[in-house]
């Protein structure tokens, strides 16, 4: 049987990438419909649709799974050809890497600027919620990926980076206003609370795991990044849980209190990636790794 045709998978990342069979063409240099032909042959081969023709197509499971396999192909090829041929040195090596807002926002960048200014890197930052962020990798979307869940996937390993304390704070004047009993269930309920979004539930959890109450925030301000989140609960705006690591200058200067103190949530961090890493994709790992662990708590 004819083996898998990476001309094939050329054209199934572009279709994705440009949004369009025409677009993708375009790029590639040949004839839509010789476009239309290497899905054709690719779907033949895979016995099954690897995209939903729509607007814009859309890949199928099968389609994400072997994109994944494609684009980890091309960031193995981009590490390694440079040592094979000097005509591949000056082109950057692109490394995609998923991670939750919070890391991205204290640690993260320090972390790999070393490694950066050792390789010739192009870094692209994909964010999301520390929860979703394996997703991306599974996917094929990311190389690797920052995520609380230990579990690994497989081709990867899983590298405990540290503890990530979170506590629940809140401006001076906030607390007198709507904390001048203490904290309590019911105060905690009544006052508002600043989240990152709508699927951000780490204010319920915290109550739920020190107090033992499913709480729902009668006031729930949602602000869309982790420095807004400093922001509004330094003007007022509501309690909200914060790194320890990103807000301790703010604590230092009384900008912010812990308004529980002794009660934090706690996560760990890992971080997931191949196990074929090589020459400028190890260094980038293990330089993240290293600066996590001299970091983060233990």
């Amino acid at each position: 049987m004819r083996g898998l045709d990476y001309r094939w998978l050329e054209a199934l990342d572009q279709i994705i990438l440009q949004r369009s069979f025409e677009k993708a063409a375009a790029v590639l240099c040949v004839s839509q419909s010789a476009v239309s032909q290497r899905i054709k042959q690719l779907e033949k081969w895979l016995a099954q649709p690897v995209l939903v023709r729509e607007n814009p197509p859309r890949v199928t499971p099968a389609g994400q799974k072997l994109l994944g396999l494609y684009r980890q192909v091309c960031v193995l090829e981009q590490d390694i050809l440079p040592d094979l041929s000097n005509d591949f040195g000056e082109k950057p090596i692109s490394i995609s890497i998923a991670t939750n807002a919070d890391s991205l926002a204290t640690w993260l960048l320090p972390a790999i600027a070393e490694a950066m200014k050792q390789s010739n890197l192009e870094i692209h930052l994909v964010v999301d919620d520390e929860r979703r962020t394996l997703d991306k990798l599974k996917n094929g979307e990311v190389i690797g990926a920052i995520s609380q869940s230990p579990r690994t996937l497989p081709g990867c390993n899983a590298v405990l980076l540290g503890d990530m304390p979170y506590l629940c704070v809140a401006s001076p004047d906030f607390y007198r206003r709507y904390f001048p009993q203490g904290v309590s269930i019911q105060t905690l309920q009544a006052a508002p609370a600043v989240a990152f979004d709508r699927q951000d539930f780490i204010n319920e959890r915290f109550v739920y795991d020190h107090f033992g109450f499913e709480m729902v925030s009668e006031v729930k301000h949602t602000v869309g990044s982790s420095e807004a989140c400093v922001k509004a609960a330094v003007a007022g705006f509501g309690y909200c849980m914060i790194p320890k690591i990103q807000i301790a200058e703010e604590l230092e200067q009384g900008l912010l209190m812990d308004i529980t103190p002794g009660m934090y949530i706690d996560q760990k961090l890992y971080w997931h990636h191949w196990q074929l890493e090589t020459g400028s994709l190890k260094k980038c790992s293990q330089a993240l790794v290293e600066y996590a662990r001299k970091n983060l708590p233990q």
